[in-house]
């Protein structure tokens, strides 16, 4: 979690440094639908490399968004979901993708 004196004085701001990049943002748009492992999420966000998925993740985890669940099992799991935290996003996201959504149709129609 960001402490007190990271956080920005304007609350869109703040948002804005949790999750404003494009990375957490396909990051949290997959796991809105399930928990997923990290090479599935690797494949299947194009353009992103290892490095960068797993700096996005701990940043994540580490700001509370996602929670990284490893299971002790051969050969070792590791599972990433949202958190509560992260869990309570799940409007903002919405609202973006129905945002874009229309956006796309008014492009393809020419509007």
């Amino acid at each position: 979690m960001l402490t007190k004196e990271e956080l920005p004085d304007c609350p869109v701001a703040t948002t804005v440094q949790l999750i404003g990049n494009k990375w957490k943002l396909l990051i949290l748009r997959n796991l809105m639908g399930r928990p997923w492992r990290f090479n599935e999420m690797l494949r299947s966000i194009p353009g992103i490399s290892q490095k960068v998925l797993t700096d996005n993740l701990r940043a994540l985890e580490k700001d509370g968004i996602v929670v990284r669940t490893v299971f002790h099992e051969m050969p070792p799991k590791v599972e990433y979901s949202l958190s509560e935290l992260g869990e309570s996003m799940r409007p903002i996201i919405g609202m973006m993708e129905t945002w874009g959504k229309d956006y796309q149709k008014k492009v393809r129609n020419g509007d």
